[in-house]
């Protein structure tokens, strides 16, 4: 059976929103019940940026119908581009109080109050500082900038550092001679944990400054290392051929397991704005990246990237652009409707676009697709604002589940079931 999914966006446009979903019984987030013992917690963000206030309201249900207002009675704070939940627990890659770099816990309790709880700091000039995959109860690794050539380990349970996987012997296997290459970083921008094994990211960068790893690589390869876990040895590096670069690292972690446990890759290629982009896959059983398949961007349309992977039951969900990618402050990248939803048979690699749902802007942050309650659910926001919210998806065919129509932009939606 699968885990609930998630979904977490930093690529938001402002402010307030207008319904375009009718409903004389709108759920809020008030008078919650003690005795319901899920919470549906919901997270939104007022604008495109981690250093403006973002909202998390707890409900008794699953919401439907119109959340008139996500504001009221909700928690406010920072860095509410998105999160990373693990079973019952609620992670996010920045901080509440200050939108600082690292790990933070978010608590809800039996009354549906949503707060901050602890929180590990990491270096705060690094992107990608707070990368995180967790393991286990116990067991959980993360990357830290002050020191990128090893893998930091912690306790998720009383999210405290626990100690170091030193791999600067594995990322000095390639490049150490380079001069083009001025920083050298693992588990930055990846990490996975499958069936025993711990994989991470290489970076080999050439520049040296705020956005060091990203986009400045210099093999046309990603290379991943991979860790046994329970002897945190190294084993070996495996690598993902003629992409440039695994993914913008943020709340997003851009991969996802199909039902059968394999395990689908996103990278994002060349530039900003895509190139040689695909999704690759890992199979069950295996740990190496399987060459006889591939999901290119390049074949689907001229340019362009991936951007987000939902994979289950055979299929592949997520979001194609419609028109050539811009970037910059006046590109249509980010904020504009420019991608539409679309579902990859993986097998033939056939493609069906979904129906019902309109073009939408980049999810960014955001997974394009979550899974609660055995339903799949697309996250579906435009520029405008008059469509902020969640359509279920039956088939090859969506139809509006809920909208948010004041306190900002969804950007998230997680069920947590009280113990």
């Amino acid at each position: 059976m699968k885990v609930n999914k998630l979904t977490a966006t930093i690529m938001v446009a402002v402010g307030l929103f207008a319904s375009c979903v009718e409903n004389d019984n709108p759920v809020n987030p008030i008078d919650p019940d003690p005795a319901a013992s899920d919470k549906y917690v919901l997270i939104t963000m007022s604008e495109r940026s981690l250093e403006k206030p973002g909202y998390a309201s707890a409900f008794n249900e699953l919401p439907s119908g119109d959340v008139v207002n996500n504001a009221s009675g909700s928690l406010q704070g920072l860095g509410f581009g998105g999160w990373r939940p693990q079973n019952n627990r609620l992670f996010k890659m920045f901080n509440t109080s200050a939108a600082e770099l690292g790990i933070e816990e978010l608590k809800v309790d039996a009354e549906g109050t949503v707060a901050p709880a602890a929180f590990i700091k990491t270096d705060q000039n690094t992107n990608g500082s707070g990368n995180f995959v967790i393991a286990s109860e116990t067991q959980g690794f993360y990357f830290d900038g002050a020191n990128p050539l090893d893998i930091q380990t912690f306790d998720p349970t009383t999210m405290s550092r626990t100690g170091e996987i030193k791999l600067e012997d594995a990322v000095n296997e390639r490049g150490v001679d380079n001069p083009e290459i001025l920083f050298r970083s693992v588990g930055q921008k990846f990490l996975v944990v499958k069936e025993g094994k711990l994989y991470a990211n290489i970076s080999y960068a050439k520049t040296d400054g705020s956005q060091k790893g990203f986009w400045d690589d210099y093999f046309p390869e990603v290379y991943l290392a991979v860790i046994d876990l329970e002897s945190l040895e190294y084993e070996r590096t495996i690598k993902i051929e003629d992409t440039g670069s695994i993914a913008y690292i943020n709340d997003n972690n851009m991969y996802d397991f199909d039902d059968n446990g394999d395990l689908y890759i996103v990278t994002q290629g060349i530039s900003a704005v895509g190139g040689k982009s695909k999704i690759v896959r890992i199979k069950a059983g295996e740990d190496d990246i399987d060459s006889s398949w591939s999901l290119n961007m390049d074949d689907i349309t001229e340019g362009g990237k991936f951007v987000s992977v939902f994979a289950k039951e055979g299929k592949i969900i997520t979001v194609v652009p419609n028109t050539v990618l811009t970037g910059g402050p006046s590109g249509n990248i980010n904020d504009a409707d420019v991608w539409d939803f679309y579902q990859f048979d993986i097998e033939s690699k056939e493609k069906t676009k979904i129906e019902g749902v309109p073009s939408v802007t980049n999810p960014g942050a955001a997974f394009c697709a979550i899974e609660i309650d055995g339903k799949v659910l697309l996250r579906v926001t435009t520029k405008d604002g008059s469509t902020n919210g969640y359509y279920e998806l039956e088939g090859t065919t969506a139809k509006p589940l809920f909208n948010v129509t004041a306190g900002g932009s969804v950007s998230g939606l997680y069920k947590v079931s009280q113990e």
